[in-house]
């Protein structure tokens, strides 16, 4: 049977387009604002916002935005994904127009965190829509586009956003969302077709409840902890609280005659199986992101521009070989094209444990690239897998698992390698620091930032105190980066040991697509 005769919709490439649209505004959003931290602490360009603030303007947003995804793409296919899609954008270009006027740190916060309502309205829902639109042959190589929209989007924020401060004020990496999301609601009107679940039955107001008071409650001890350590009992008493709140909701879901997540699910390995490697793997890529952006502008002296142009590699490999990952599965297997895929990735992520202070930058890059290509032959298959263990008319409940653990993966990211990168660079920089003034000794013990701020206060002694810091950074990049590709490495041990084979999947893209209970069969 040809493609054109199939049981997708007539418009579904124009329609892909527009989630597209869609979809990296909200990720690129994600990406964008680290590099206008050091312009919103400018008390005269600026909001003078302490190092606190600056951290919730960017944890407000992920902490709603990774609370609520479950729960709106649960509701998105209860009361119409469309609907749902075009709420998300409205709220999401009023929040960012609210962001660039705001006239404080706190109602930056707030406006933020209005973002993340938006966003968690918008993303599951973009994957939803596809999985309706599109014929199951088709849909693994949409999900490829989509996903290389995401690589897209997150490499290219920080190029974006540095040209736009070399040119305007601090407000405009959050005015340029308003016109893009202005466009994307009138073409979600005229081209998205509304889909919902046709039975949709009683809402699980309880499950709902506990799914968002566990994810807030664990994703804000992960922030937490993050931010000040995981010594404080608010961030290991948030994550347990959250953790337990967790166990209650799977319980409760167990027993539930309406659950909204149907937990089986996880019972079947064309769907536990890619939503533990998206975890692990978004764990250790976003961690890795996080402390590269900083060895690109302090240690190697890039600006916010040059640096978010070094990402280049990363994104164009997303956008090269993320669209032809659906051919590859077809030729070669699910598993087999993961496998190699997180084989690259962790080979990447290794690298960063030799790259130094004066490694040539062309190694950077071709690091950067083999990151790219790993990930975008990761994202397809295991997004296709989860959602083709799914009925179409419930795409938003596989969406919003596979979104919400990916934000929570890469938050828990970011803490944990952000801390082990925290702890080894105090350990090796504490000698260096003898004899300096108590407030510049207090700002170089805290981060590699700090003791460049300090440094411009030293005079002679500023060369020793960057030199010291430098290499104390490097040293701590290593160590993380050598866990990052540990978390890795275990993905590709749950793919040979759960993930289904070549014709599991082939038949999972050729076939009907099975209701939950049936799905462990195919």
């Amino acid at each position: 049977m040809e493609l054109h005769n199939n049981t997708g919709h007539p418009r579904r490439w124009a329609i892909l387009g527009v989630l597209v649209i869609s979809l990296l505004v909200v990720v690129l959003d994600n990406t964008i604002l680290n590099v206008a931290l050091r312009t919103l602490a400018d008390p005269v360009h600026g909001l003078g916002a302490t190092q606190g603030e600056l951290e919730w303007s960017i944890n407000s947003y992920t902490l709603v935005f990774a609370g609520l995804l479950f729960t709106f793409g649960v509701l998105g296919d209860r009361s119409g994904r469309k609907r749902f899609l075009m709420i998300g954008l409205v709220l999401f270009g009023l929040a960012s127009l609210l962001s660039a006027y705001a006239q404080s740190p706190g109602q930056l916060i707030a406006a933020r965190a209005l973002m993340g309502i938006g966003g968690a309205a918008i993303m599951p829902v973009t994957l939803s829509i596809i999985s309706n639109v599109f014929d199951p042959r088709e849909r693994g190589r949409a999900i490829g586009v989509w996903a290389g929209a995401v690589g897209l989007a997150v490499a290219i924020g920080p190029i974006l956003g540095g040209a736009l401060l070399e040119h305007f004020w601090w407000g405009s990496v959050f005015l340029i969302n308003v016109p893009v999301v202005a466009a994307g609601v009138v073409l979600v009107a005229l081209l998205v077709p509304e889909s919902r679940d046709p039975r949709p039955g009683r809402v699980d107001l309880l499950g709902v409840v506990l799914s968002v008071v566990g994810l807030v409650a664990l994703s804000y001890g992960i922030i937490d902890g993050g931010e000040h350590g995981f010594g404080r009992p608010v961030a290991w008493g948030s994550i347990l609280v959250g953790l337990a709140v967790l166990v209650w909701f799977v319980q409760h879901e167990r027993r539930s005659d309406h659950p909204s997540l149907d937990v089986r699910l996880f019972k079947v390995p064309r769907f536990a199986a890619p939503v533990a490697i998206v975890g692990l793997v978004f764990f250790a890529a976003m961690g890795v992101m996080f402390f590269s952006s900083f060895y690109l502008q302090l240690v190697r002296g890039y600006s916010p521009l040059q640096t978010g142009l070094l990402f280049l590699p990363f994104a164009g490999a997303q956008l090269v070989f993320a669209p032809r990952s659906a051919a590859m599965v077809r030729r070669y297997g699910g598993r087999a094209v993961a496998i190699v895929g997180l084989g690259l990735t962790v080979v990447a992520l290794a690298a960063f444990a030799f790259i130094g202070a004066s490694t040539p930058i062309w190694v950077v890059l071709v690091v950067f690239f083999l990151q790219g290509v790993g990930m975008a032959n990761i994202m397809p298959p295991a997004t296709e897998s989860i959602m083709s263990a799914l009925p179409r008319e419930k795409a938003g409940v596989g969406s919003a698992v596979s979104n919400t653990v990916r934000q929570v993966a890469g938050a828990l990211g970011v803490a944990v390698l952000g801390s082990v990168l925290s702890a080894v660079y105090r350990s090796d920089v504490g000698d260096a620091l003898t004899g300096l003034p108590p407030q510049a000794r207090d700002a170089a013990n805290e981060s590699i930032s700090g003791a460049y701020a300090a440094a411009g206060q030293l005079g002679p002694a500023a060369p020793t105190l960057i030199s010291a810091a430098n290499d104390a950074f490097v040293t701590a990049m290593h160590w993380a980066a050598g866990l990052s590709a540990v978390v890795a490495a275990l993905g590709m041990l749950v793919v040979l040991r759960w993930m289904p084979g070549r014709n599991a999947m082939t038949d999972a893209t050729t076939a009907p697509v099975a209701e939950p209970e049936l799905a462990g069969t195919a």
